[in-house]
């Protein structure tokens, strides 16, 4: 395991976190919430049937020790849950639609998290990113000062760390959007102990184009800016300014970025996920994500092509989010 997550592991272990996983029967989800359990990092809860998720961890040869299971069809506070689900919901759901809509498990998973029951949520092996977020964005929703909730990568190759976003969530952000895009990401660096250094980055450098989409950026900049004065912040950069020294001597004298940026904001998705998939695969990087941020509740999403340590990982991530 990386310097990274060894990190992760420290600050998590002895805080009592409770990670929700609704995936229960999924063999790298219950093999990776043994493998906590046992490590006594957090307290996993499997949502399933109790008796299925028994069978298959003995199947599997892996302990339950540690393990919280809650059954959504066979849950002693599913009333509590239900009545929290309609007052959330503000009319948009009556009690019959809550007890239904409830027997979902990313839906009752969310739940438990946003009734303090969970301190975070890790879904996806099994079902789409849609289905993990809607019920997020329905119930926990975006902190206070956040209009959209956003998808980082942490980009790991030996001991650097990088922080890319948004690689995920949002297609086509504005000035706004950005902006609380590179705060949040500035937060979730410091998580990682990498202290943030942000670049916002375009195909311009100080003005050396001009467009809508150079002047959405330096727009994004000035918002940021204001709302966050103590941050280290600047752009708009092409990449290479911000990464190195020489360039943005050249480029860019007068920034207090030289070339020494960690936290990179790209304009669009279709930049920012070609931008760390190149990373990741001619530059060799591991590419830890999508971390899910600005949410009231960390909520984190894995690929259906994942393993049990994408799963272990992920949970330490969401686990230090809740922090």
């Amino acid at each position: 395991m990386s310097d990274l997550f060894t990190v992760l592991k420290d600050k998590v272990a002895g805080k009592d976190r409770k990670i929700v996983f609704p995936e229960g029967l999924d063999e790298r989800i219950l093999s990776a919430a043994s493998r906590l359990a046992e490590e006594k990092v957090l307290t996993p809860i499997l949502v399933g049937n109790v008796n299925d998720i028994q069978q298959k961890a003995s199947e599997l040869n892996v302990s339950l020790e540690g393990i919280e299971i809650y059954d959504p069809n066979n849950y002693a506070e599913m009333d509590e849950l239900v009545a929290s689900f309609v007052e959330r919901r503000k009319g948009k759901a009556t009690e019959e639609d809550a007890r239904q809509i409830l027997k979902d498990v990313n839906y009752f998973g969310t739940m438990l998290v946003y009734t303090k029951k969970a301190d975070g949520l890790v879904s996806g092996a099994a079902h789409s990113t849609a289905d993990t977020v809607r019920p997020a964005l329905q119930i926990i929703k975006t902190k206070e000062g956040v209009r959209k909730t956003s998808g980082v990568f942490i980009m790991v190759r030996g001991d650097e760390k990088y922080v890319f976003a948004d690689c995920a969530i949002n297609i086509s952000p504005d000035s706004q959007d950005l902006a609380e895009i590179a705060i949040e990401s500035a937060k979730t660096a410091q998580m990682f102990d990498i202290e943030p250094r942000v670049a916002m980055l375009s195909f311009s450098t100080k003005g050396s184009a001009k467009s809508p989409e150079t002047e959405k950026v330096v727009k994004a900049l000035e918002l940021a800016k204001e709302r966050a004065p103590e941050l280290v912040i600047d752009g708009e950069f092409q990449f290479d300014a911000a990464f190195v020294p020489s360039v943005a001597k050249k480029k860019a004298p007068d920034s207090p970025i030289q070339g020494d940026a960690n936290v990179f904001i790209f304009p669009s998705l279709e930049a920012g996920n070609i931008g760390y998939k190149i990373a990741q695969r001619l530059g060799n990087f591991e590419a830890v994500g999508p971390i899910l941020q600005g949410l009231n509740a960390p909520v984190n999403d894995l690929s259906r092509g994942c393993n049990e340590e994408d799963v272990y990982k992920l949970a330490l991530i969401t686990a230090a989010q809740s922090l």
